[in-house]
């Protein structure tokens, strides 16, 4: 099992950087506005990152990485914030392309940004002591608020590509939080998180995951919008 971090992280970009070339999909044509988005969104997660590891919120198994690292990080947790999100991003191009009737309006959508937001609420009010949950619910919070009021128009397929994106995030992170391995790739402080797992991925990581790609469509969707304005 030595350097599955690095397999992982290689092996979700190979099909959806191979068939961002594909006739009927052109994701490399959303490259301007994906890469950057990508570039803002670990601008502030790689640092958030840094400071976690560095005060032992997680951590990182050496019996599965290289042993390269940078700032404390290891390579494939840098590699991480780009593989991931432009596997999952990929998977909202191809949903959307595909699906010309969302079964989320804007006026469901509302609802349903309303529901999340008071559910993020709650869990900052009672998870304020816990750094892991604070930062992600805060960080959710404020993401969501930035989109529902600046391009609210991308929510409603963005919720419904995310709930599709959870089955791969739940199997690549169920095996780096420990599914099937003797140890996990990736430790977990559960002092500094509500201590609930949705089988061994701590309830945060949703959290984290939803904030971190919705930071790069927002970007991305301004930019583009800057670009079309031209």
């Amino acid at each position: 099992m030595e350097r599955l971090y690095l397999w992982l992280d290689l092996g979700s970009l190979a099909l959806p950087l191979i068939f961002s070339f594909h006739p009927k999909i052109k994701f490399y044509k959303l490259w301007p506005s994906v890469l950057p988005g990508i570039a803002a969104m670990a601008m502030v997660f790689i640092p958030w990152d840094i400071y976690f590891t560095a005060n032992g919120f997680w951590g990182f198994n050496p019996d599965y990485l290289t042993g390269i690292e940078w700032f404390g990080l290891p390579m494939e947790e840098w590699l991480f914030f780009f593989c991931i999100p432009y596997a999952c991003l990929f998977t909202h191009h191809v949903l959307s392309s595909l699906i010309q009737w969302w079964p989320l309006n804007q006026k469901r959508t509302n609802w349903v940004y309303v529901l999340l937001v008071t559910a993020l609420v709650i869990g900052l009010w009672y998870g304020v002591e816990q750094w892991y949950t604070a930062s992600a619910f805060l960080y959710a919070l404020l993401i969501l608020g930035l989109t529902q009021n600046t391009a609210p128009q991308i929510l409603p397929s963005f919720f419904m590509s995310y709930v599709v994106i959870l089955v791969p995030f739940f199997i690549v992170n169920g095996v780096l939080t420990g599914s099937g391995l003797d140890e996990p790739v990736v430790w977990y402080n559960d002092t500094q998180n509500f201590g609930v797992r949705l089988g061994t991925i701590p309830l945060e990581d949703t959290v984290y995951n939803l904030g971190m790609l919705l930071t790069v469509a927002l970007v991305g969707h301004h930019i583009k919008q800057k670009f079309s304005a031209h």
